[in-house]
């Protein structure tokens, strides 16, 4: 782990990596939580005395405040000190999933999800610049494939976890069993975050400044997430109507399709950290490639298990490498573009599913597939004609690794 994360010259201390480990375990928390009500409604619905209609406003909440909130809370809180800040952070996040576990009425409980919204926003702005400024800058993309490797485990692993514990023990002990990992979090990072400022740190400055490219690549972001969110979001009737899979297996090819995805996250921070144009492109091809083929070969049950297994290598390849390089030529103040990021992610994510809704009314799910396949091949086209016109240049990125 210590050489993995090494750059030339230098080396990753145990102090270093013992505050990434707990960066990741904050970032497993967080996105667990995330998605958790989505695996607990029925508990909770029966619980709460709501609707399961209603009880979905847990997470369509959430994702909303996410999506609006993070560039202005970044903002808010750009001059506090990074180590106080994540501390506030995370206190915050233990004290909401204990207030979510206690809540005593649905009115509370969705009270207590909007403060958790609300670190969730700031938290997914700073934690990736935080972590690199732990490192060499040419170890970044490595470092963001953990953090975002993090947040995989916690949709392959953490959810259906969440889900069993509220099975055995009822709801509310997944929350406090996931603000338990919090307090383990926030203790680690009392211990071995640096109270150096992380805007004092190498990583924490830009490579290479380049506002038109960073404007590509949020236009690449919001297209290649709303082309994959319509598909991703529908995976599931597109098995068993198009494919002709048994419920029974739709679950084993849905944790395939994690399984690879995250196998897929080391090379992708390698690959982002020594050939940044072509880690960009590549996933996005391979997003395009992998829905449009289930459009036109899905029926073949081997054939939409194998694209599915490309899309996640896709998904997991393209979320680390896109982020990597936003980080790389941000201009201005790096947590604020940084939460650019996110929230043009998260909205991707929220207009493909709503996208994705209309396709399947009007045309069925098979073509969700395809509409999902066009966007992303809109967005590779985006990054292609970038490069073509000459504009992106060759950065010091590029420069260093490949001399290694």
């Amino acid at each position: 782990m210590r050489r993995w994360l090494a750059g030339p010259g230098t080396e990753a201390t145990p102090a270093a990596i013992a505050a990434l480990g707990a960066l990741m375990a904050a970032t497993f928390c967080i996105v667990t939580t995330e998605n958790l009500p989505a695996g607990l409604l029925p508990q909770i619905s029966s619980g709460l005395g709501v609707s399961l209609s209603a009880t979905g406003q847990l997470v369509t909440g959430y994702a909303l405040t996410v999506t609006l909130l993070t560039v202005p809370l970044t903002y808010a809180t750009r001059r506090i000190p990074r180590r106080p800040l994540l501390l506030g952070l995370m206190t915050l996040f233990v004290l909401a999933g204990l207030s979510s576990a206690a809540a005593p009425n649905f009115a509370l409980l969705l009270a207590s999800r909007a403060v958790t919204a609300l670190v969730h926003a700031v938290f997914w702005a700073v934690v990736t610049v935080t972590a690199t400024g732990l490192f060499p800058p040419s170890v970044r993309g490595r470092i963001v494939a953990m953090v975002y490797g993090a947040g995989s485990m916690a949709t392959i692993l953490g959810v259906p976890a969440g889900s069993w514990i509220g099975q055995q023990a009822g709801w509310r002990a997944a929350f406090v069993a996931l603000s338990g990992i919090g307090l383990i979090a926030l203790v680690t990072v009392v211990v071995f975050l640096p109270s150096t400022a992380v805007t004092q740190t190498p990583a924490s400055h830009t490579t290479a400044p380049d506002t038109p490219r960073y404007t590509v690549l949020l236009v690449t972001i919001v297209l290649a997430m709303t082309g994959l969110s319509m598909a991703f979001t529908y995976t599931v009737p597109f098995l068993t109507d198009v494919s002709g899979f048994s419920m029974q297996a739709v679950s084993p090819l849905l944790l395939l399709r994690g399984a690879v995805g995250i196998a897929s996250v080391a090379v992708a921070g390698h690959l982002a950290d020594h050939h940044p144009r072509l880690a960009t492109t590549v996933p996005v091809a391979l997003l395009s490639v992998s829905l449009i083929g289930m459009y036109l070969v899905g029926t073949v049950p081997l054939l939409a298990a194998v694209l599915m297994a490309v899309s996640g290598v896709a998904l997991f390849t393209m979320i680390t490498t896109l982020t990597s390089e936003l980080l790389a030529v941000a201009p201005g103040n790096l947590y604020i573009a940084s939460a650019g990021g996110n929230a043009v992610f998260n909205a991707g994510t929220a207009a493909g599913a709503v996208l994705g809704g209309l396709v399947l009314s009007d045309f069925g799910v098979r073509s969700v597939t395809l509409a999902g396949g066009l966007l992303a091949a809109a967005a590779l086209a985006v990054l292609l004609a970038d490069q073509l016109i000459g504009r992106v240049p060759r950065s010091s990125r590029e420069t260093v690794t490949d001399s290694s």
